[in-house]
């Protein structure tokens, strides 16, 4: 934010203003973007920084202000006086700048976090301003943000925003929501939001579970019985092979994207080896009970056949 102009204000030229600020009654700081001379309206920081801005342009911009200065009253400026009386907004300065410069038509500052997109963004829903929200929208689901998918899925929800939603509880395929860590947050939901995004992460470990067990999919191992495809004789003891679906079962539990089952380390897992190393008891065949290749492609396939979003 840039450096605050300081203007002194004779005391006599303003009644007592009923801002936070200790200083407000002796000296005020204007915000250098918002200092128009010529101005009706002067909006008060928590922090005591002043904002002179024309009441004309919130009224176009926010509902709050248009039904406020409808209401039969003045709008702070006294009739021997150029100055109008500082109106408290109850709002810090780095809230007050953004949103101001949002309906201004001005240059955002840099968002520095999510709390710092939040706090306007619920200021510009209480003061009814949709141009901020539409701004803030289209920003909510880029990288910077995405890395809280869940608080970035609570705001979407929030204002009914069904494409930032779904982009959102696709990024929170990367956590467990069993971790007691996320309750605070989850806590947050309503039900009619917070069921979609647990029965997202339910779905696709069950559905996973259940292409893991198709014998089209994998039929040397799940098909009751399967003789070698080597000597045709034996039958294949399949315990490797339920061990390492049991494990990505609880992978997929614990992470639902899944990510770690289809990158080329689910090829050395323990569990894996295991498969990849099992071969026909019978002498004198030895032959391989899976194919790798094709093992970790279908694999692959189960995972591409999941949902991904709400």
């Amino acid at each position: 934010m840039a450096a605050p102009i300081h203007i002194a204000v004779p005391k006599t030229e303003v009644a007592p203003v009923p801002c936070s600020s200790p200083a407000a009654q002796m000296s005020f700081e204007y915000h250098p973007q918002f200092a128009f001379a010529d101005a009706d309206v002067v909006l008060c920081s928590t922090e005591g920084t002043l904002y002179r801005v024309y009441s004309y342009t919130l009224k176009t911009t926010c509902g709050l202000f248009r039904t406020m200065f409808s209401l039969p009253q003045k709008l702070g400026v006294e009739a021997d006086s150029k100055t109008p009386e500082p109106i408290p907004i109850y709002e810090h300065d780095n809230v007050l700048e953004k949103i101001l410069c949002m309906i201004h038509g001005l240059p955002i500052p840099k968002w520095k976090s999510l709390d710092d997109l939040e706090q306007v963004l619920f200021l510009a829903e209480k003061w009814d301003a949709q141009g901020p929200q539409d701004a803030i929208r289209a920003v909510l689901t880029s990288p910077q943000f995405l890395t809280e998918p869940l608080r970035v899925y609570i705001l979407a929800t929030h204002f009914d925003w069904e494409d930032e939603a779904k982009l959102a509880s696709q990024s929170t395929l990367s956590l467990s929501l069993h971790d007691e860590t996320h309750q605070p947050l989850l806590s947050r939901l309503s039900s009619k939001y917070l069921v979609p995004l647990l029965n997202l992460h339910r779905r696709r470990r069950d559905l996973f579970k259940e292409l893991l067990d198709s014998p089209e999919r994998f039929t040397a191992g799940n098909s009751n019985p399967y003789h070698c495809s080597r000597c045709g004789v034996t039958q294949l003891e399949n315990h490797s092979w339920r061990e390492l679906k049991a494990a990505m079962f609880i992978e997929i539990d614990r992470c639902p994207l899944g990510d770690r089952i289809g990158s080329l380390d689910l090829a050395s897992w323990p569990e894996a080896q295991a498969c990849w190393v099992a071969r026909c008891r019978k002498e004198g065949c030895g032959g391989l009970n899976y194919d790798k290749a094709a093992t970790l492609r279908q694999i692959k396939n189960c995972l591409d056949q999941l949902p991904m979003t709400i």
